[in-house]
C-alpha cells in the first residue's frame, strides 16, 4: 500500500513538472512571436514568416535577421545561464538568497569588462569574443574571494556569512568600477551606463556565437550533475556521510555556476533578479528535486527575460527601456511577495 502510494504521488508530481514546463515552452514560443513583431519597424506576423521563408523584401529580412533574432535568441540565453547560476548558488550555499549579483559575481566580471574596453578607443573595437572568457576571470576572482571568506573547515559553507561577504566584495569591486570610469572618454563611459543598467541594444550574431559554447557545455554538465545537486543541498556533514566528496563537487559546481553568470553578464550587462527569482518559481511550481528544477529554472529565467527585453521595446516606442530596469520592475514585487509569504 505505501509503495503504490509512493508511486501514485510520485507520477502526479511528474505530470504536474512535465505541465508547467510545456506551459513555458509554450509561452516563450509566444513571446518569440510577439517579439518579432514589435519595435519602431512593423512587422506583421505574415510579414515575419514570409521573411523567415525567404519571401520579405531586403529591408523585413535586415530587420528580423540582423536585429531582432540575435536579440530573441540571446535574451533567452541569458536567462537561462543566469537562471541556472542562480540555481546552483543557492543550492551550494544552502541560502534561497543567493544570486549572481549578490554575491558579486556580477560586479567582478563587470569591472574586468571595463577595464578590457579602457583599452580600446572605443567600446566596439574590442574583440566580442573575449568578452565572456574575460568576464569569467573576473566573476571567478570574485566569487573565490567570497567563498573563501565564507567557508569553515568541517562546516561547509555559511549561508549568512555568504551574503554578507558577498556585499561587501560586490561594494568593492563596484568601486574600483567607479573609480576606472572616471578615467575614460564619453563613448566609453556610454557603454558602462549601458551595461550597469543592463541591455541587450545593439547586440549582433557575434554576441551570440561568443555566449552559445559557454551554454552549450556549461548547462548541459550542471543537468547531469543534478543528482549530486540534490546530496549538496542537504548540507556538507550529510553529503559527506552520503558519500560525496563535498569540496571537490562544489568547486567544479562553482567554477560552472561562475561561467554562466560572467558570459551571460559580459554579453547583456548587469541583469539582477533572473537568478533570484526563476529557481524560486521553479521549486514553488515542480518541487525541490534538481532533476526537474534546473529545466524548469532555466525555461522560466528564458521566458523572464525575453519578456522583459519585448516589454523594454514596446512599451515607449521608438525609446527602449534597458531589459535590466525591466527585470526589476517585473522580478521585485515577487520577491518582495516572497519574502512576505516566508515571513508569514
Amino acid at each position: 500500500m505505501n509503495n503504490s502510494l509512493i508511486s501514485s504521488v510520485e507520477q502526479k508530481r511528474r505530470r504536474r513538472a512535465i505541465l508547467v514546463m510545456s506551459i513555458l515552452i509554450v509561452g516563450i514560443l509566444i513571446a518569440f512571436l510577439i517579439s518579432m513583431n514589435t519595435g519602431v519597424i512593423r512587422l506583421t506576423p505574415l510579414d515575419v514568416l514570409k521573411t523567415l521563408f525567404g519571401f520579405g523584401t531586403a529591408q523585413q529580412h535586415l530587420v528580423l535577421y540582423d536585429f531582432r533574432l540575435p536579440r530573441i535568441i540571446i535574451s533567452i540565453l541569458i536567462g537561462m545561464g543566469l537562471a541556472i547560476s542562480g540555481a546552483v548558488l543557492q543550492a551550494l550555499s544552502r541560502n534561497a538568497l543567493a544570486d549572481p549579483g549578490i554575491i558579486g559575481i556580477n560586479s567582478g566580471a563587470g569591472m574586468v569588462i571595463l577595464l578590457y574596453v579602457a583599452f580600446y578607443t572605443t567600446p566596439a573595437a574590442a574583440p566580442v569574443y573575449l568578452l565572456p572568457i574575460l568576464a569569467w576571470l573576473g566573476g571567478g576572482i570574485a566569487a573565490f574571494l567570497v567563498f573563501v571568506i565564507s567557508y569553515r573547515r568541517h562546516r561547509g559553507l555559511s549561508p549568512n556569512r555568504l551574503i554578507l561577504n558577498g556585499v561587501a566584495i560586490s561594494s568593492g569591486f563596484s568601486a574600483v568600477t567607479i573609480l576606472v570610469s572616471l578615467r575614460i572618454n564619453p563613448e566609453q563611459y556610454q557603454f558602462v551606463a549601458t551595461w550597469i543598467a543592463g541591455s541587450i541594444w545593439s547586440k549582433d550574431w557575434n554576441y551570440v556565437y561568443a555566449l552559445l559554447p559557454f551554454i552549450i557545455i556549461l548547462m548541459p554538465y550542471v543537468f547531469f550533475k543534478a543528482q549530486t545537486i540534490n546530496v549538496l543541498n542537504l548540507g556538507a556533514p550529510m553529503a559527506t556521510g552520503l558519500g560525496a566528496a563535498v569540496a571537490r563537487q562544489q568547486i567544479w559546481l562553482l567554477a560552472a555556476a561562475v561561467g554562466l553568470a560572467s558570459s551571460c553578464v559580459a554579453v547583456s550587462g548587469s541583469i539582477g533578479f533572473v537568478g533570484l527569482i526563476a529557481p524560486h518559481l521553479a521549486r514553488r511550481l515542480v518541487g525541490n528535486r534538481y532533476q526537474v528544477v534546473l529545466p524548469a529554472t532555466a525555461l522560466a529565467g528564458g521566458f523572464l527575460v525575453l519578456v522583459a527585453d519585448t516589454l523594454g521595446r514596446w512599451v515607449l516606442q521608438p525609446v527602449e527601456i534597458p531589459t535590466g530596469i525591466v527585470v526589476a520592475v517585473i522580478g521585485a514585487p515577487y520577491f518582495l511577495y516572497l519574502m512576505f509569504r516566508t515571513k508569514g
